[in-house]
């Protein structure tokens, strides 16, 4: 009897013992993780802005005069126009008054003219004569240009205010739009100014037209940023030969920057602090212990992030069991 006691004693010893150093030897191993290499890369800057497509140019059309009336209007809303074309003609009566008493000043001018190179008359009284003439001649050119409105741009007719009859007040008349080509104006973080340059392509977004991608120009770049937001602005020329794209939608424009040197991760691997903005990863170190390291992310290609801040290329970061990781805690890797 004794010696069977004896045996159970020793069985249950060995069995605590082997227990024992199960647990020594998982607490020994660590949390299990698989690591990822923190790459060198190159990366791809493209920045999206949000902006709203305007027309290139635009124009009230008003007469010089107020008080006038309209004789008639020419075009309406959604007719094409030309540069230089006759959009309105105003009531002519007092234009027909000035050319008639242009006529009577010229007659006089020509009859003076022979009697001043006979030396009938002084100088002074020609020169008189043709002043009079040349402000004459001024006031109906004026008047004309007042009773017959043309478009300064080629575009298209986007409002009519009046009817032909009506007196005209201070409303335009008609307001025209250049809508092929259209301009976007974009706001750009100051950091990129070195590398915006005129005529670099820029690809164009519409939500409507979710198929579509538009490619315009920069065609100008402002030379002062502003201070309130350090941003600068940009003009793009996209061209609308197919009038496809109308002023007023709103746009995505993506502006190729070029590259620069990145540190990518897995995107996996990167953590959120709750309560706050902070990003962090675990480094795990030549030790075996993991480092919790406040990051900086950048720009997300694929699966991968670039860091910015906090991660050297050549570094392993975990990728799971993150849950189970904190600062200093000793970590075996998992091998695939």
């Amino acid at each position: 009897m004794r010696k069977l006691m004896f045996m159970m004693l020793a069985a249950t010893a060995l069995t605590a013992c082997t227990h024992k150093n199960t647990a020594v030897t998982a607490q020994d191993e660590g949390v299990l993780t698989k690591t990822a290499t923190a790459e060198a890369a190159e990366v791809r800057l493209t920045e999206e802005f949000t902006s709203e497509i305007e027309p290139y140019k635009e124009n009230d059309i008003t007469p010089a005069a107020q008080g006038v009336h309209i004789d008639r209007i020419l075009v309406d809303v959604g007719d094409k126009v030309q540069k230089g074309q006759l959009l309105v003609t105003l009531d002519p009566t007092q234009y027909t008054q000035a050319r008639v008493q242009l006529k009577t000043v010229e007659d006089d001018y020509n009859r003076l003219l022979p009697v001043y190179e006979a030396g009938g008359i002084s100088a002074q009284q020609i020169q008189q004569a043709k002043a009079q003439l040349d402000v004459q001649r001024e006031a109906v050119a004026n008047l004309k240009k007042n009773i017959e409105v043309r478009s300064p741009i080629t575009g298209v007719v986007t409002a009519r205010n009046y009817e032909s009859g009506d007196l005209f007040a201070a409303q335009p008349i008609l307001h025209v739009m250049q809508i092929d080509p259209l301009k976007v104006i974009v706001n750009i973080s100051e950091q990129y100014y070195p590398n915006v340059k005129v005529g670099m392509p820029v690809e164009l977004l519409v939500d409507i037209f979710p198929e579509k991608k538009f490619t315009g120009t920069v065609s100008l770049i402002y030379p002062a940023l502003d201070p309130a937001t350090r941003t600068f602005k940009v003009e793009v020329r996209v061209p609308n030969a197919d009038r496809t794209l109308r002023p007023g939608m709103f746009a995505r424009t993506i502006f190729d920057l070029g590259e620069k040197p990145g540190v990518m991760v897995p995107d996996v691997a990167i953590q959120k602090q709750v309560g706050t903005a902070e990003r962090y990863l675990y480094v795990i170190k030549a030790d075996s212990t993991a480092e919790r390291r406040a990051v900086k992310p950048g720009r997300q290609v694929g699966s991968r992030i670039d860091i910015l801040s906090g991660v050297e290329a050549g570094e392993e970061v975990a990728v799971t069991a993150l849950s189970k990781l904190y600062d200093g805690a000793k970590v075996t890797v998992k091998q695939d």
